[in-house]
């Protein structure tokens, strides 16, 4: 019976394809209609890697949530649901036209502005939507640099998680990824002065994690550490609550990182995806070997969090030039980078840095390595150059840590942006939000 089915299917397929035959045919042979073809596919990649950025969120929520204690876990998702709703709103308000402000008003190659709010209907019809730009429409090109804006924010999120105020937190994400993000990353992706000295950062090792990073570690320095993790100048464990969480959701990122770093080809073209592809799982690989070898010197045991943190600082070290350097290059740029995280976390620890989930180790060091990266191994023929890669990696940090710190610092002096020491111990969840991840639990002070 099933061979008699499969029998009518297979008949079925071919007058189908029959039938389409000579449709196709026709359709080779007029050129718009290929480069129709052409511009959906390219199309429908680039909004595929938009969503999978977006599920990158998910990742960062469980990551964090994992990594942190059970007590603050409520308090951790609703920031990271926050997020990329405010970092997409913002973005269409007015960071898309301060991002890419094409030739409207502008400040040399420093600032430029395109104006409030977005396109009337720039895709009205095929042709319109062509003619943007040959490989994607408008509305496709903002929901993917869209879902870029708000990770910035979520970087911050798990370096001040167990004691910032919601509040605080939310308003320090609408001004910093409404105007600091869009604007730093106009000096490269928006055809700035960076750009105009071929400084190369293909998906955001340093304008989407180092601006991160920066921002987090304002915020560490003006919160403070939580209580109880630093006793008598000693870093003192707490530890997170769910490693079957934190694993997910690095897994989660990981999978999101190839459309993050595979959409930043902005087109379909084969080849460039399947290399990028590539070079990105060679990095993230070779970050978590090398995490676990160095955990294992440094710690003398392999430690999950620090492979799993190991993986994440080889996606963020190949982000900046995925497409522009070999395999085997990848493959030194990613264990570079998990071998780099691993003492970098207990570094700022020794600092007295209290980053509960390695988020400044993760984006801020790695990042900061993966671009100078691109100026050490890129291929000979791309012309990128390590002082050049040094000058943007300089320029950014000088913009963003300031920036970052001014907003936390007023914050701070009229909102406030941390918790009583009695939310803090009885937990977030409660304070916060008035309820818990684990209703029926009772959670103490170091849990």
């Amino acid at each position: 019976m099933m061979r008699n089915k499969w029998k009518i299917f297979s008949g079925a397929a071919l007058l189908f394809a029959a039938a389409a035959l000579p449709a196709a045919e026709e359709a080779a042979a007029e050129p718009a209609t290929v480069e129709q073809a052409l511009f959906y596919v390219d199309n429908l990649w680039v909004l595929i890697g938009g969503m999978l950025v977006f599920l990158m969120h998910l990742g960062f929520a469980t990551v964090e949530s994992g990594l942190c204690r059970a007590k603050n876990c409520t308090n951790i998702l609703f920031k990271n649901t926050l997020v990329p709703a405010i970092g997409f709103l913002t973005y269409a308000v007015m960071g898309f036209s301060l991002m890419y402000p094409g030739e409207a008003w502008k400040i040399g190659k420093i600032l430029g502005f395109a104006g409030f709010g977005m396109g009337s209907n720039p895709d009205a019809t095929i042709a319109e939507a062509m003619a943007y730009n040959g490989h994607f429409t408008y509305w496709a090109d903002f929901f993917f640099q869209g879902m870029f804006a708000a990770t910035a924010a979520t970087i911050v999120s798990g370096a001040v998680a167990e004691r910032v105020k919601v509040k605080g937190f939310l308003v320090f994400t609408l001004v910093y990824v409404m105007l600091v993000y869009p604007v730093i990353g106009s000096w490269g992706w928006g055809g700035g002065w960076l750009a105009g000295m071929n400084f190369h950062d293909f998906a955001g090792s340093t304008f989407v994690h180092s601006v991160g990073g920066w921002a987090a570690l304002a915020g560490v320095i003006l919160l403070g550490p939580r209580i109880g993790k630093y006793v008598n100048g000693r870093a003192m464990p707490i530890m997170g609550h769910s490693m079957p969480l934190a694993t997910i959701g690095v897994f989660c990122l990981w999978l999101g990182w190839f459309g993050f770093n595979g959409g930043s080809i902005l087109s379909a073209e084969p080849t460039k995806i399947s290399f990028v592809l590539c070079t990105t799982m060679f990095g993230a690989s070779a970050g978590v070997l090398g995490a676990m070898l160095c955990s294992m010197f440094f710690l003398h045991k392999p430690d999950l969090s620090m492979t799993l943190n190991g993986c994440l600082a080889g996606l963020v070290a190949i982000t900046a030039g995925a497409d522009c350097v070999s395999p085997t290059s990848s493959i030194i740029i990613g264990l570079v980078g998990g071998v780099i995280v691993v003492p970098a976390v207990l570094m700022f620890d020794r600092l007295q840095l209290d980053d509960p989930v390695g988020a400044l180790s993760v984006h801020l060091v790695n990042g900061i390595w993966g671009t100078l990266a691109v100026g050490i191994f890129a291929f000979p023929e791309c012309g990128y150059s390590f002082w050049t890669q040094l000058v943007g990696v300089l320029a950014v940090g000088v913009v963003a840590f300031p920036a970052a710190f001014l907003i936390f610092w007023v914050l701070k002096h009229t909102m406030g942006i941390r918790v009583s020491e009695e939310e803090e111990l009885r937990g977030l969840d409660l304070g916060e939000h008035g309820m818990e991840a684990y209703p029926g639990f009772q959670f103490f002070s170091n849990q």
